[in-house]
Order: structure tokens, then C-alpha cells, then sequence
């Protein structure tokens, strides 16, 4: 089994423009890996503080040299549904490793925000910079230095990278991520965003759609939509970090507690006492990252992960760019149709055949690498097929040849786009990123319309309540990237936008925000770059531009000669960072963040 041909080459870019960096880091995770226990350097002193609060038989266990110590580090809390069933997880593991001969330790805690909480609010500004410190967090919890490998509790949106690059920066340790699971499904995501529309034109009231919202946000598990949190968790299964067929599994169905006995099993076996060792630095190569972005593609996963594989990547030795999402998008079909894609959600698109499915038609097709390390072992043959099967009415199926719903899932050959979802826009305004596969096909045309400037997302909501946007007009949402205030998501906009559609009007945005990809049915180029602070060409444009979106030919231009659009003044933003965007809220912890912030499509990394 081999890949196609495009895959192949854009491997071999990848390795070839990473080969120095990928080459020391692998020699640094090999020179770092334990020829006997972690903990066998320490002095008495230091051991004896490791396990000063454990209990009688693990503290004898960590006295012997030869007893294996795993580390959990954990984004546990009781705010985030996704995460609030990782409360039992640390006594599940630290049973199993008991009766393995073993010992758990809770390494430490990650911070984790709630996208959802913070949509439109102040705190948003700190949403992208989080993934940076949970990196943090994760290297602070491990640098003790006394686990043999890892346990990640995480799921949602930065948190997942941001543990990722917390783990990479360990290399050498065997590393296994447990998800938790999706909430049951609830009132449709549709039927919540129509009501946000009728809420934001006045025609209900405020608890009429709190009780729809709380509808769709019910119970303990990620959110069901095909937002960042689900797709960080096909990712994760799919790059060999979770065990096969555990990522959908409801939160409180049995096989949950069974599959996180079995991933302390494994990660024992994994570790340099176990036989198999396998870090994950040497499980996330350059292949592994060629799958990633297959999938997310082939899924119309979250735009935020053209954002968030290039800063894990780069951990990793890795150079990730743009034109390689972009040249893999062009042959990868799109397989998946989930909401915002299309009206299922992610308990659907496991019922349909989910991951295994997926991974068995794009391994046929070639579209992903097959023989990639995985903590499971060598290859992803076994991602293609689970022996779970459970009968509940949350149930996982075992993987067939053709799938159960082909309105939700497809085969290769009759995909819902012959390309993926998403794509890559090029022009004068520079670069963007775009989801193709939440639009109808008839809006998948070259849309012409004035532009009107907002220099804050605040700014289009007041001019739409006082009744200023009329006609046709693409909106320009300017300094909202990461060096202005930390490129919080304008998802709060949709609505707004989406009103407007509803009166007849045709609208679309340009920002250098970030939208998440669940723009819903609104052509959107998002997190220009270069973005305004910068300089970037968005800053230059003036109310009645004329913008063009072409999201076929893949083109985002301002059509103004370009000697006159570089005499023009960058707008000033100065009042906006220095009034609005750097105090309150803790943002003033962040000024190094936004001081030190890389560009969009370099991952926005504020590390280094």
C-alpha cells in the first residue's frame, strides 16, 4: 500500500526543508531517552520530595529503581463540558498502574478556556495565547523528571496543541492522549443558529434562545458540532496518539473506563521498560503530519489547524507551511459532511462509520501514509478496524466496507467535493484560509462587493444595530491577528452576517481574525496575513474598495491600483492597543505574548 503521488511529493518537501531542524531534534529526544528509570538520577533528597504525599505501596514502589512511574498532566475543570469527565480518569489510571506493578502520578494541571464561554467577550484575547501556555504548563509538570511516560487528559480547542507541544518539548517519553468523549446529541445546531438569527434581528427573546442554546449544550462531553475540539480529536487518533477506535466513545458508556485501563497497558508497554518503546517525538514525523492535515481536509476540519499543526510541527523539528495544506486540499476529496459542513453532528458521523471508515478509504486511495508509528504500534491498518462494538444508543461500530449514512459520510470514490474544504487564497491582501465545504455550491463563485472597514468587531455590531449596513458589501475586520490582540475568534459575527443574508443582502468577511471555520454558510477569508499590525495590505483599505473573493480560482485582491494602494497610510490602530486591547481582563500578562507572536500562517507561536 503506498500513497499518491502528491502526497509523496509534498512529504518530500517536508522533509527535505525540515532535515537540519528535524535532525537535531531527533538526536536531542535520543540523547535525553532513560536507559534505566527516570527517577534513577535523582538524589535522596530530590526522590524523596517526588513522593513524599503518595501512599504507603506507591511510595515503596518508587523506592525500587526497577517500578515504572507514569505522569498524568491533566486539563481538568468543572467549567468545560469536554473536560469535566476527566475528574475520575486520575484514580482509573493510578488503580490500573497499581495492578500493572506501577505507579501514577499527577504531574501537574493545564490551564483550559472555554471558546464557547468567551465568543465575543474581552477574555477571547487570551484564547490563541493559551495554547502557548498550556505548552508551558505541560514542560513545567514534566520537568521534574521522574516519569517513565505520559497520560494527556485533554480534548478541546488549544488545549490539545498546546499539550502536544508540551510533550514534544519530552521528546523521549512514550506519551498517550485519553479523550473523553462528545455529549449526547441535543436540539440540531441548525435549529440553535436560526434562533441566534431571529435573537439578533429581535424577533424572540433572550430565554427563548437560552433555552435552545441550553439544548444543544446539555451534558458532559465536547460540543457535537465539527469544531476545533472534535477535530483536534480525529486528528490525535489519526497521527497514532490516541488508541485505535477510543476518540467518539460517549463519556459515560462503559467502554470509556475500559479503554483508559487499556491506555495505561500500553503506555507501560511503550516505554523503555516495556519492550516497545516509542516516544512520541519519533511518532510525530513528517509523515505523521501528512495525515493530519489529510484528514482535516478530508473532513472540512477546523481552520484553526492551519494555524495550530504548523506550532506543534515546528516542536518537532518540523517546517509546516500554507501551500502544503493547500496542495494536499487540491487531490484529498472531502469525505465528511458534518455541521457546520453540513446538519449532522460528530455522534452521527461515528454512527455513519467515523474514523475507521475514513482512514480505511483514504488508506486505499493513498491519501494518508500507512506504515507511520502509532502508539498502538506500527501502522494504521488498525484504525481502520475496531473490535468494540457497542449497542447502546451511543454506539461505536465495527468498520465496514460501505458507509451507513452517505449523507454524512462517503466513500472515495463519490465524495461531496472532488477537493477538500479547506483552501488557501492568495492576492495583494496577501494570504488567507478559507472553508469551502460549509458553502452551497452556488456560492462557490467569484463574489465582487464594496468593502466597509471596522477596525474592531464591535465597530460592525454598533453599525448594524444603528441600521448603517445596507446593500452588498464585504466586510473588512481589521486588527484581530495576533500581534494586534491575540486573534480571538469572530464566530459572534456570524449572526450578524447571517441577518443580513436573510434580508437578501450578499455579504462576506475578510479579517485577520480567526472564525474557526464555523462561518456556517458565509464565504469567508480569514486570518489574513500580513495581518493590519503589521502593516499588512488589509490595513490599506478604505470604505468602497472594491474586494474580490474568488474562492475557485483561489484569489483575495482589492482592486486599487497597487502604486496608489501602497502611497495610502497604514490606518493607525495605536488608540486600540493601547485603550482597548491591552488592559483588563489579565491581557496585561500577555504584552510579551503579543510582543513576541509569529504570524498566522508560521503558527502564531509566541514561544521562540
Amino acid at each position: 500500500m503506498t500513497v499518491c503521488d502528491r502526497i509523496g511529493e509534498v512529504t518530500k518537501r517536508i522533509i527535505h526543508r525540515s532535515y537540519e531542524q528535524r535532525a537535531l531534534y531527533v538526536e536531542r529526544i535520543r540523547n535525553s531517552a532513560y536507559k534505566k528509570m527516570a527517577r534513577g538520577h535523582l538524589g535522596c533528597s530530590n526522590l524523596a520530595h517526588s513522593f513524599a504525599a503518595c501512599n504507603k505501596l506507591d511510595k515503596a514502589f518508587l523506592r525500587d529503581k526497577e517500578i515504572p512511574n507514569i505522569g498524568i498532566v491533566s486539563a481538568y475543570n468543572d467549567i468545560l463540558s469536554a473536560h469535566q469527565p476527566y475528574e475520575s480518569y486520575p484514580n482509573i489510571i493510578r488503580s490500573a498502574a497499581r495492578s500493572l506493578g506501577a505507579v501514577a502520578q499527577v504531574a501537574g494541571g493545564v490551564p483550559a478556556m472555554c471558546d464557547g464561554v468567551t465568543q465575543g467577550e474581552t477574555g477571547m484575547q487570551l484564547s490563541l495565547f493559551s495554547r502557548d501556555v498550556v505548552a508551558l504548563s505541560t514542560a513545567v509538570a514534566l520537568s521534574h523528571q521522574v516519569f517513565d511516560a505520559v497520560i494527556c487528559l485533554g480534548i478541546c480547542d488549544k488545549i490539545v496543541p498546546g499539550l502536544v507541544m508540551g510533550t514534544l518539548s519530552f521528546g523521549h517519553l512514550p506519551t498517550i492522549f485519553i479523550p473523553a468523549g462528545p455529549m449526547p446529541t441535543g436540539i440540531s445546531h441548525t435549529d440553535k443558529c436560526r434562533m441566534r438569527v431571529d435573537y439578533t434581528v429581535s424577533t424572540i427573546k433572550r430565554e427563548e434562545l437560552l433555552s435552545v442554546e441550553s439544548g444543544v449544550y446539555h451534558a458532559p462531553g465536547t460540543c457535537t458540532f465539527y469544531g476545533t475540539a472534535n477535530s483536534n480529536q480525529l486528528l490525535m487518533e489519526v497521527m497514532g496518539l490516541h488508541l485505535p477506535g477510543t476518540t467518539f466513545i460517549p463519556p459515560n458508556n462503559p467502554a470509556r473506563k475500559t479503554h483508559v485501563t487499556k491506555a495505561v497497558k500500553r503506555v507501560l508497554e511503550i516505554s523503555a521498560q516495556g519492550g516497545e518503546y516509542t516516544p512520541i517525538g519519533e511518532i510525530l514525523d513528517e509523515r505523521a503530519f501528512v495525515n493530519g492535515i489529510a484528514i482535516l481536509t478530508a473532513t472540512g476540519g477546523s481552520t484553526n489547524h492551519t494555524i495550530h499543526l504548523i506550532a506543534m510541527a515546528k516542536v518537532a523539528g518540523i517546517s509546516l507551511d500554507w501551500e502544503d495544506f493547500s496542495d494536499i486540499s487540491e487531490v484529498v476529496p472531502l469525505l465528511a459532511s458534518i455541521y457546520p459542513n453540513g446538519s449532522a453532528d460528530i455522534n452521527r458521523f461515528r454512527d455513519a462509520g467515523g474514523i475507521q471508515f475514513l482512514v480505511k478509504e483514504m488508506l486505499s486511495a493513498g491519501f494518508l501514509h500507512p506504515d507511520v508509528l502509532t502508539v498502538n504500534g506500527v501502522g494504521l491498518k488498525a484504525y481502520a478496524t475496531t473490535s468494540d462494538t457497542i449497542t447502546n444508543d451511543s454506539c461505536l461500530v465495527n468498520a465496514s466496507s460501505i458507509s451507513s449514512n452517505e449523507e454524512v459520510l462517503r466513500p472515495v470514490s463519490s465524495p461531496f467535493m472532488r477537493s477538500g474544504g479547506l483552501k488557501v487564497l492568495t492576492g495583494n491582501l496577501g494570504k488567507a484560509i478559507t472553508r469551502l465545504s460549509s458553502m452551497n455550491p452556488e456560492q462557490l463563485c467569484c463574489f465582487e462587493a464594496p468593502a466597509i472597514t471596522f477596525n474592531s468587531p464591535d465597530h460592525l455590531d454598533k453599525a448594524f444595530t444603528n441600521g448603517k449596513l445596507v446593500g452588498d458589501f464585504i466586510a473588512i475586520v481589521r486588527y484581530q491577528g495576533p500581534k494586534a490582540n491575540g486573534m480571538p475568534e469572530l464566530h459572534k459575527l456570524t449572526s450578524i452576517l447571517q441577518a443580513l443574508k436573510r434580508r437578501g443582502q450578499l455579504v462576506a468577511l475578510v479579517t485577520d481574525g480567526r472564525m474557526s471555520g464555523a462561518s456556517g454558510a458565509l464565504l469567508c477569508a480569514m486570518h489574513v496575513t500580513p495581518e493590519a499590525a503589521l502593516g499588512g495590505m488589509i490595513a490599506r483599505v478604505r470604505n468602497g474598495d472594491l474586494v474580490r473573493i474568488d474562492p475557485l480560482h483561489l484569489k483575495l485582491d482589492v482592486l486599487v491600483d497597487e502604486e496608489e494602494l501602497l502611497a495610502r497610510e497604514v490606518c493607525d490602530y495605536t488608540y486600540l492597543t493601547e485603550n482597548f486591547y491591552s488592559l483588563g481582563v489579565g491581557r496585561e500578562l500577555f504584552s510579551t505574548f503579543r510582543h513576541s507572536v509569529g504570524p498566522a500562517d508560521k503558527g502564531a507561536i509566541s514561544l521562540f
